[in-house]
């Protein structure tokens, strides 16, 4: 036997562990089957790998190669038959999707969510139609969400225009009744994905006051053409989900991947970089590509741009928006 042969059985019986154990995942987190059967069915699956790695040790590697590729074939057509959909019992909070259209300098929006949240249970309903003069665009702001490890943070986009009001998009996963959200769960087609167009004290407010969250909003060095651009680049995904629905994914499809492909689109040359995934991180990223108020460092930016305390002081006030802004570097 060739030294080449100990080296492949090896290569081919980790693939085989890393094949076993995705599958052993996928079933567990989108097979609905009754947890017995369901169980007894992983624990096949599992043999099956493990008698694949010793099957490669003691000399029958092609009959079991055959047979576990023959299996991981009929998991691949279940999984690849798994389709997302807007046609499920979802919660309150993104049971409709945002959709618009632009018309010159005008953009109307449908179903902009504007809840009045006392709790993540105790909410007051209200989906809106909004319409916006582009031409009146000023600013755009993005907003860092924490909850847990500084690394992991949620990501909004805030408009703002020269009227005063504030126009807040968050890219969320969709989740139905009953559902929670779950980071490994988003990695196997557990959740659709959203794009809501919302009132500030809707979607900054329920994270800061309501849910406990700690926020941060910082100001984006951006002409208003690219701003308008981005804009209409929401509506435009919006609209795209709402015709054909898509999974949400914990790495390629998230609330900063999707604003990521977004402005590569428009402005071009973005670099890739972990921050992308570690979304806790993503100022220092968007500072380091020349997109944060210049002539400030970043823990000025951020230390200033923390708004907790003050949304919390602002309540429901109708002047929120302004309340939390200040002292932000560039909103003078």
């Amino acid at each position: 036997m060739s030294r080449s042969h100990p080296i492949l059985r090896g290569l081919l019986s980790l693939a085989g562990l890393l094949a076993t154990a995705w599958g052993a995942m996928a079933l567990g987190y989108r097979l609905e089957w009754p947890l017995a059967g369901l169980g007894l069915l992983i624990a096949g699956w599992i043999l099956l790998g493990l008698g694949l790695v010793v099957a490669l040790w003691r000399g029958h590697a092609r009959m079991a190669l055959a047979g576990y590729a023959l299996a991981f074939a009929v998991l691949l057509a279940w999984w690849n038959s798994l389709q997302p959909s807007n046609d499920r019992a979802w919660n309150d909070d993104v049971a409709r999707l945002t959709t618009g259209r632009s018309e010159g300098s005008r953009l109307h929006l449908r179903n902009v969510r504007n809840f009045d949240w006392r709790s993540d249970a105790d909410y007051t309903v209200a989906w809106e139609n909004r319409d916006y003069d582009l031409d009146r665009l000023r600013s755009v702001d993005m907003l860092t969400s924490y909850w847990g490890m500084p690394a992991i943070a949620h990501v909004l986009v805030s408009f703002g225009f020269d009227d005063g009001r504030f126009l807040t998009f968050t890219v969320e996963i969709r989740k139905e009744r009953g559902e929670a959200y779950s980071e490994i769960g988003g990695f196997f087609k557990q959740f659709e994905l959203s794009i809501v167009a919302t009132d500030e004290r809707d979607a900054i407010r329920v994270r800061s006051n309501v849910r406990g969250e700690d926020v941060y909003l910082y100001r984006v060095d951006m002409p208003q053409s690219t701003m308008r651009a981005l804009l209409l680049s929401y509506v435009e995904q919006a609209n795209a989900l709402a015709r054909r629905p898509r999974f949400y994914n914990t790495v390629t499809a998230n609330c900063t991947t999707i604003v990521f492909d977004m402005m590569r689109k428009i402005v071009g040359g973005l670099p890739l970089d972990y921050r992308l995934l570690l979304t806790g991180y993503l100022p220092g990223y968007v500072q380091d590509v020349g997109g944060l108020q210049p002539g400030h460092a970043l823990g000025e930016l951020r230390s200033r741009g923390r708004i907790t305390d003050r949304a919390l002081r602002a309540g429901d006030s109708e002047d929120f928006s302004t309340r939390i802004r200040q002292g932000v570097p560039g909103w003078e």
